[in-house]
């Protein structure tokens, strides 16, 4: 027995999980084609961030920081360590790998800056004020229920 139509359509069109993937994708997209002419994507960006900020960064605070899962951020530095924008530096007890900006990753962060405060003020202009506020809102919501 299939489900209500009423219900099908509501799951393709009013899913949650489907509308904040939608935002995503073109959010994440402002800022990818800002930084394209760089060779850099937003995800990568994120990391350089980190780890200017920490200096010396080590890959289980920039996960915390980012919110991401090992793998990927295991993967991320592999490649921008390929790009020159990384160096891994030794560690006392060999399991933990962490990593800081090469100098060619810190002229990167300064060539990226403009690029991403305009899609920062795209984001902006496309959110607008009520959609900022509510989706600081909706964040801090969800940190403090996850915390």
């Amino acid at each position: 027995m299939s489900k209500p139509v009423t219900t099908i359509e509501t799951i393709a069109t009013h899913c949650i999980a489907g509308r904040l993937r939608l935002l995503n994708r073109v959010i994440t997209n402002l800022y990818d084609d800002a930084l394209r002419p760089l060779g850099v994507k937003l995800s990568q960006g994120n990391v350089l961030a980190v780890t200017a900020k920490l200096g010396i960064a080590r890959p289980a605070q920039v996960c915390e920081i980012l919110e991401l899962d090992t793998s990927t951020l295991s993967r991320t530095v592999e490649r921008m360590v390929e790009n020159g924008w990384l160096e891994i530096l030794p560690d006392e007890d060999g399991r933990s790998h962490p990593f800081r900006l090469t100098e060619e990753g810190r002229r990167l962060m300064e060539k990226a800056i403009p690029a991403w405060e305009k899609a920062q003020a795209e984001a902006k202009k496309l959110l607008g004020g009520q959609g900022l506020q509510m989706l600081e809102s909706a964040i801090e919501r969800v940190k403090k229920n996850l915390g």
